[in-house]
């Protein structure tokens, strides 16, 4: 479209075909499924269930209601829309509703056409100021989103109150040819969910006696988490049928797809200080947590366990590595098993706690989660932990206890640099043999992280012991506390 064009007149004879903004999305995203291009990029996991289900209400021209648990990522679909939609529309300048030359609503936009007619001056509109966001709130009131009477523009413009010049008109009309999003619909007061009836269906807009015929052209996304989800209320029912498609969102299916999300949504690493590396497994153990969560009895499962929940624990991860590695002036450093501790700060705040949760604390179901999600990942990479053993039965484990019954604790402290952390690991002789064994080709630069992980899973499933120290973590024999204090 060329942009350059500014006047109503110039626009005609550029051939020019206004359309209404479902019209525009519908036919961009035609145009995107034939050429085989992505049409929502970013949406892991989403592929097969909830963008199919988009596409369809998109054809279909309808309104849409993002129906999901939190941190399910239903307002970056919203925001994703705007991608679908033409990069510029004209629009008659100075119009605060974006009025459409070819079709104006606004009383500004109506005069403006018919004094001045092919002269009308035109300005361009891009996509991306074609996005409106209003999160439902119990104060919102019909003022906000539809308009009120103002009468200071009344005695400004010696109007009387019958005149519609008087109205200032809310979000929703000057939100016009655009994308409009609110967000946790059943938190909107039922009145005002009433209000926008007629703005849906018929296209009126009542104000404090004002019943003015204002064809709005819009798309209307709304989110909401299920109406079960705590006492905040619910959408009402005529609201509901007038809203196209209901489309249910979810969380992610496997650890695989949930770490993409992560790692796309977490903050950029480049203006660190040192380079931190991160295993694999931590990727995977700090995702299995999430789904931990998700099962867990102690959390509410209606309020759901957010991915914003990975994504601040994945940062303070990293972060809790970069500051070890500040201290000790390096300028490169790996995550480890311990540092996991330092997810509990981004866990604790992204659970709602049923009473069972509420009774042990916070902190408590946290570390819960990660002993859990530790013991899960444990039994994909090694041998099953036996529970109870034969007399004379031996385990690949055996070796390592062994070593530890033998031996004196040995502490890991928290703010060691890398190579008194990987020297006191190596010396656990067994410990490096049932890693080769078991996982022969991990990269080097990994293994530590894995001996680690081992110690700490043989302490979940009840072989060794660990004691929290002043400055680290002390692993022991099981019994060794026992015998000392004979």
């Amino acid at each position: 479209m060329n942009t350059s064009i500014t006047t109503f007149g110039a626009l005609k004879a550029s051939g020019y075909a206004s359309k209404s903004i479902k019209t525009e999305l519908r036919d961009n995203l035609i145009a995107a499924l034939q050429s085989g291009k992505e049409t929502f990029p970013g949406m892991h996991g989403y592929e097969n269930t909830v963008i199919p289900q988009l596409e369809r209400a998109i054809l279909s021209k309808h309104n849409i209601n993002l129906l999901g648990l939190r941190g399910q990522g239903k307002t970056r679909i919203a925001r994703l829309m705007i991608n679908l939609l033409d990069e510029y529309i004209p629009y008659v300048s100075g119009s605060e509703m974006n009025d459409d030359p070819f079709h104006p609503i606004s009383r500004f936009a109506r005069d403006m056409v018919a004094e001045n007619g092919d002269n009308t001056p035109i300005s361009w509109l891009h996509r991306s100021e074609r996005f409106f966001e209003k999160l439902a709130t119990p104060d919102v009131t019909i003022a906000d989103l539809i308009g009120d009477i103002d009468p200071i523009k009344a005695a400004n413009l010696k109007l009387s109150y019958a005149d519609e010049r008087v109205i200032h008109f809310g979000m929703i009309p000057r939100a016009n040819r655009c994308l409009f999003v609110i967000n946790e619909l059943p938190d909107l007061q039922a009145r005002i969910q009433v209000a926008l009836f007629n703005i849906l269906e018929e296209g009126d807009v009542q104000i404090r006696g004002f019943k003015l015929r204002l064809p709005l052209d819009l798309q209307f996304v709304f989110t909401a988490n299920p109406e079960d989800y705590t006492n905040r209320g619910s959408i009402v029912t005529p609201l509901k049928d007038r809203i196209g498609s209901q489309i249910l969102t979810h969380y992610s299916a496997d650890i695989q797809t949930a770490k993409k999300i992560t790692q796309q949504e977490s903050e950029k690493m480049d203006n660190r200080m040192c380079q931190v590396h991160v295993p694999e497994l931590a990727k995977d153990i700090l995702e299995q947590i999430a789904f931990e969560a998700r099962e867990s009895e102690y959390i509410d499962h209606k309020s759901g366990v957010s991915a914003r929940m990975s994504i601040t624990a994945y940062e303070n991860l990293i972060s809790t590595a970069e500051r070890r590695a500040l201290m000790n002036n390096e300028k490169e450093t790996t995550v480890r098993y311990s540092d996991l501790i330092g997810m509990i700060p981004s866990i604790t705040g992204k659970m709602e706690l049923v009473y069972e949760g509420e009774q042990e604390g916070t902190s408590f179901v946290a570390q819960h989660l990660i002993s859990e999600a530790t013991k899960t990942l444990f039994l994909q990479y090694f041998p099953k932990v036996e529970k109870l053993k034969k007399q004379d039965q031996e385990t690949p484990y055996d070796e390592v206890l062994k070593w530890f019954f033998e031996a004196d604790a040995i502490e890991l402290t928290d703010d060691a640099n890398e190579e008194t952390y990987e020297t006191a690991l190596l010396s656990i002789k067994p410990l490096v043999a049932l890693l080769q064994k078991y996982q022969p080709k991990v990269a080097s630069i990994d293994a530590p992280f894995l001996m680690e992980f081992i110690l700490w899973a043989l302490v979940e499933f009840k072989r060794l012991s660990k004691q929290k120290t002043a400055s680290g973590m002390s692993f022991n024999d099981l019994y060794d506390s026992l015998l000392k204090g004979l």
